[in-house]
């Protein structure tokens, strides 16, 4: 089940049942939406969802490249991305949560091959303004997947104001033994997907009303997908990843985290550039300069020598044509290579800085944080230019 056939195999599925195939946006947004990227599935959909009617109809399916930077510094475990892929299925006031639910049961078994006793799911089990999710509780009872009930973990909202719901989370039990526990007791159980009914707006004064049309949001991270269907034990070793993990190890020889550090933030990197980005001080620039300097701050940490020109053309050429980005890579590569020219600059001068201050003993932690916030010297790479001073 590679990535091309999982993606035919979740838009087939849904473009049987009546949904219509739309195109993943580019992760940038429109002027006057104060979110710098897309960050989910859903979110070029918000008009729709609120009631705006779309072009297509009340049934979509599609596949949207999202980038979310809350979860940076996770990125290096097994699971986390900065740009992952979301696949998705919406109901746009057609159809309601039990039966999003059981195509989605339908499609996770007989799609995709997962036994139903490798499933457990977790359901909003009430709080004080809202009672359980009794709709999603009785399907999945009827389907013979055991629930977890939660609070927040299972209320979806796009913000502290805005659309929000109940929703119910799938997951898939990826450990050697057979499953126990519960997704709450045990990190073997991993989300796969999550769908949201989506029934009311949350006001400035925290009060909720219904929404004239409920909707139906799912999403399903492709790249978990394809680490559950390959049984990988990372993210990092489905097929998304093969042009990167089969390249960069051979040039940088340095432990399995920080691998996945640079591969993760080359890749984010070459997708925020193919959509037109370039390293700036403020913005979507800072985002895309915060992450090649990460990459060069993870590999000068343990050898000052190493380059990003030494990276080979697959990897990148890979990343663009998946995305379906035109311009080559050689504008990438040469964005890439001027952003390390700009921080080793910069780290020259921090040198400079260094000695001048006179920086001998013992950092304190307002040390660190001046020499960040004044002169853009990550802490990694001040005590790796103190070390090499002496």
């Amino acid at each position: 089940m590679n990535t091309d056939r999982t993606v035919s195999t979740f838009v087939d599925f849904f473009r049987d049942r009546g949904h219509q195939r739309i195109t993943g946006d580019s992760l940038l947004r429109p002027p006057g939406d104060p979110v710098l990227f897309t960050t989910s599935g859903m979110h070029p959909l918000t008009p729709y969802l609120l009631g705006r009617p779309h072009p297509l109809g009340r049934r979509l399916v599609g596949l949207q490249r999202c980038l979310r930077t809350t979860d940076l510094d996770e990125v290096g475990d097994p699971t986390h991305l900065t740009v992952f892929e979301m696949l998705g299925s919406w109901s746009l006031g057609e159809y309601g949560g039990p039966q999003s639910l059981r195509w989605g049961y339908e499609l996770l078994r007989d799609g995709f091959g997962i036994p139903p006793g490798l499933l457990h799911v977790t359901v909003f089990g009430g709080d004080e303004q809202v009672g359980p999710d009794t709709d999603s509780l009785r399907t999945w009872n009827e389907l013979g997947v055991p629930v977890e009930l939660t609070r927040e973990d299972n209320w979806w909202s796009n913000g502290p104001t805005g659309p929000c719901g109940p929703d119910s989370e799938i997951f898939v039990w990826t450990g050697d033994t057979p499953p126990s526990g519960t997704p709450g007791t045990d990190g073997r159980w991993v989300e796969v997907w999550n769908h949201v009914t989506m029934r009311y707006h949350r006001g400035e004064d925290g009060g909720l009303r219904l929404l004239r049309q409920p909707s139906i949001d799912t999403g399903l991270g492709l790249e978990r997908l394809l680490t559950v269907l390959q049984d990988k034990p990372s993210v990092y070793e489905c097929d998304l990843f093969d042009p990167w993990t089969s390249t960069v190890p051979g040039l940088w020889d340095t432990d399995e985290v920080s691998l996945r550090i640079v591969y993760d933030h080359l890749r984010s990197g070459v997708v925020v550039i193919g959509d037109g980005v370039l390293p700036s001080n403020t913005g979507r620039g800072y985002v895309l300069r915060r992450l090649i300097r990460r990459v060069l701050t993870t590999l000068w940490r343990d050898d000052p020598s190493r380059t990003l020109s030494d990276l080979p053309t697959e990897p990148l050429e890979h990343t663009l044509d998946h995305f379906r980005q035109p311009g080559g890579t050689g504008p990438v590569r040469d964005v890439l290579l001027d952003e390390e020219r700009r921080f080793s600059r910069l780290l020259e001068r921090g040198r400079q800085v260094l000695s001048r201050q006179g920086y001998d003993g013992s950092l304190r932690e307002q040390d660190y944080g001046y020499l960040h916030e004044t002169h853009g010297l990550p802490r990694e790479l001040v005590d790796g230019l103190r070390g090499s001073r002496g």
